[in-house]
């Protein structure tokens, strides 16, 4: 057996709202959505350049429950981009709370992070130098030796 994809699948309050966000901010295509007659967003896929993010709306009686019911959220999601800078401005500008700035981190990549309108987490960065997992750890180590 093999894996072939992992697909994070976003639960969400106001699904068509979230959709939306999520093409303003981050440039997400729709590829499909599936709606109840109710009009509820049953099931939508999302293609965030060539991967696929799956959205569906909370729905307390089928037992999907979103990060504002969860208590916040219980995962992140890393956009590996181009210029963390610019698309963590154009997530704040599209209604992203900034809850860190980018800056350059140990781990050879310049990183911040946004909480979108609907609870998820993302971080957002680039490489700005490859590093080896052993050097990595060096880093790591002594900036914990710091706290």
């Amino acid at each position: 057996m093999s894996i072939h994809e992992v697909f994070p699948h976003l639960r969400v309050r106001n699904a068509p709202a979230a959709i939306a966000f999520y093409q303003e901010a981050f440039g997400a295509e729709e590829k499909y959505r599936l709606t109840e007659p109710g009009g509820r967003v049953g099931h939508c896929e999302l293609a965030f350049g060539e991967h696929t993010v799956m959205i569906a709306e909370a729905s307390a009686e089928s037992g999907i429950v979103g990060p504002e019911r969860a208590g916040g959220p219980t995962f992140s999601l890393h956009l590996h981009v181009d210029n963390a800078d610019a698309l963590i401005a154009r997530a704040v500008k599209a209604g992203a709370t900034l809850l860190r700035e980018p800056k350059d981190q140990f781990y050879g990549e310049r990183s911040g992070s946004v909480r979108d309108p609907f609870g998820h987490e993302w971080l957002i960065g680039h490489e700005i130098e490859r590093v080896e997992p052993i050097e990595m750890q060096r880093r790591y180590d002594a900036l914990m030796k710091g706290k």
